[in-house]
C-alpha cells in the first residue's frame, strides 16, 4: 500500500516539488497527456534526470482518486548517493570496500530486508538501477527497520557501466547465481568486493553476469530451487564478515 506521504499529485504540485529540491523517485504521467504545464514538467524532468513513465489513467486512479490531473510523483524518503563519490571515500578511510549491487530486486519487503542485513553487516553502499527496482518509500523504510537511513543507497543509470567502473577501481565483482562453479564459501571475500544479487524470477541479467569476475552458488539441498533473495544476500554478506574477521 502506498502511504499518502509518499507522493504528490497534480501537474503544478509536482513541478513545485521538483523546484523545491524534493528527491523524486519516479513520476507517472497519464498516456497522451499534453499541455503547457506538462511540457514544463518534461523540461524539469530532463534537467534533473528524473525517471518517468506513461501509464493508463486507471493506474493513477488506483493510487489516488483526488484531482491528480494525470500526474503523480513518488517522493523518496532518502537522499540518493553517487557511487563515484562514495567509493573513493571508503578507500580514503582505509577500509576494504564491501558493496552490494541489486539487479531487478523489485519486491519492497525483500529490498528492505536486504538493506537491514547489509547495514548490520557493515556494507558501505548499496547500488540499484534507476529502473526495474523496488520503490524506496515508507514501506521500504519500515521493512528495513530504518536501516535505509544509515548507509548510502546509490542509484545508477546503467548497472553494467557501474560494474565496469567498480572493476577499474579495484573492486572484485562476484555474482550469486545457481550457475556458479564454486560454492560461495570458496570465494575470496577479503578483497575489495562487490556482490551482485538478482531477482528470484529471472536472476542476474546475462549482460551483467558476463561482467562478474566470479560466479558463486549457494548450495540447495531441498526440493525448492532457490532461496529468497534477501536470505541469499544475507548469506553472501555475512560470508564476507566471517572471512574478514
Amino acid at each position: 500500500m502506498t502511504n499518502k506521504e509518499d507522493f504528490v499529485f497534480g501537474t503544478r504540485a509536482v513541478i513545485e516539488a521538483i523546484k523545491t529540491g524534493k528527491t523524486i523517485d519516479k513520476i507517472l504521467i497519464k498516456k497522451g497527456l499534453k499541455n503547457e504545464l506538462v511540457a514544463e514538467l518534461h523540461q524539469l524532468m530532463r534537467e534533473n534526470k528524473i525517471t518517468f513513465q506513461y501509464v493508463p489513467l486507471e493506474k493513477i486512479n488506483r493510487i489516488t482518486r483526488k484531482n491528480h490531473q494525470g500526474v503523480i510523483a513518488f517522493i523518496s524518503p532518502v537522499e540518493f548517493d553517487n557511487i563515484e563519490t562514495v567509493l573513493p571515500g571508503i578507500f580514503e578511510k582505509g577500509e576494504t570496500p564491501l558493496l552490494l549491487i541489486l539487479d531487478q530486486v523489485t519486491d519492497v519487503r525483500n529490498f528492505g530486508a536486504i538493506v537491514r542485513s547489509a547495514e548490520c553487516a557493515g556494507v558501505q553502499a548499496i547500488i540499484i538501477p534507476e529502473k526495474g527496482t523496488a520503490r524506496i518509500g515508507a514501506d521500504a523504510v519500515k521493512t528495513s527497520a530504518g536501516a535505509i537511513h544509515h548507509l548510502p543507497i546509490c542509484k545508477v543509470n546503467n548497472l553494467e557501466e557501474t560494474v565496469r567502473f567498480l572493476k577499474h577501481s579495484g573492486i572484485f565483482v562476484v555474482a550469486a547465481t545457481e550457475k556458479g562453479d564454486k560454492l560461495y564459501t570458496e570465494g575470496n571475500f577479503s578483497v575489495p568486493l562487490g556482490i551482485v544479487m538478482g531477482s528470484e524470477d529471472t536472476g542476474i541479467s546475462p549482460s551483467l553476469l558476463k561482467l562478474a569476475d566470479e560466479e558463486l552458488r549457494i548450495p540447495i539441498k531441498g526440493k525448492i530451487e532457490s532461496l529468497n533473495v534477501s536470505v541469499s544476500a544475507a548469506l553472501m554478506i555475512y560470508e564476507a564478515v566471517r572471512q574478514r574477521n
